[in-house]
């Protein structure tokens, strides 16, 4: 498969912020119609038991505040694979500190690839201002992206 106009998320569990990016950013290109489509995927070597249900209710709460219907949802999360950097045009790991050493250390090959931002877990961070930070910052990757076309 193209990487073409793919954005992968990547976070510890694909449970929360990735999961919110990922929805964030695929239902703001639909409304733009601007041909991208974002996944994510977790970088820990195994997915948490701690996490309850397919996606975080933090990130569902979110969604359904914006009337976002989350495409996602009942979807659980994925443990990342090489292939899904392969697969991947830009790649976006939601907190440098945590993520880096993981990917480092899982993804060596493809490390170099990976934009880091800097949004921290629900034990650091309340939800509302994390996934508000996530908000901006997928604005802000979105108005980055090559469109074609313009």
């Amino acid at each position: 498969m193209t990487n073409t106009n793919r954005v992968l998320f990547l976070c510890t569990g694909n449970y929360y912020r990735s999961r919110y990016a990922e929805e964030i950013f695929n239902h703001r290109v639909a409304l733009d119609g601007l041909g991208w489509r974002a996944f994510s995927r977790a970088v820990a070597e195994q997915l948490s038991p701690q996490n309850v249900g397919p996606i975080s209710p933090h990130a569902l709460e979110a969604l359904r505040a914006k009337g976002i219907p989350p495409g996602g949802a009942a979807r659980n999360p994925v443990l990342c694979t090489l292939d899904d950097f392969a697969q991947a045009e830009r790649i976006v790991a939601l907190k440098d500190a945590e993520h880096r050493p993981m990917i480092t250390q899982r993804f060596a090959g493809a490390a170099h690839r990976v934009d880091y931002w800097d949004v921290d877990d629900i034990e650091y961070l309340d939800p509302r201002t994390a996934l508000g930070k996530i908000d901006e910052l997928v604005g802000l990757l979105i108005g980055s992206l090559p469109i074609r076309g313009r």
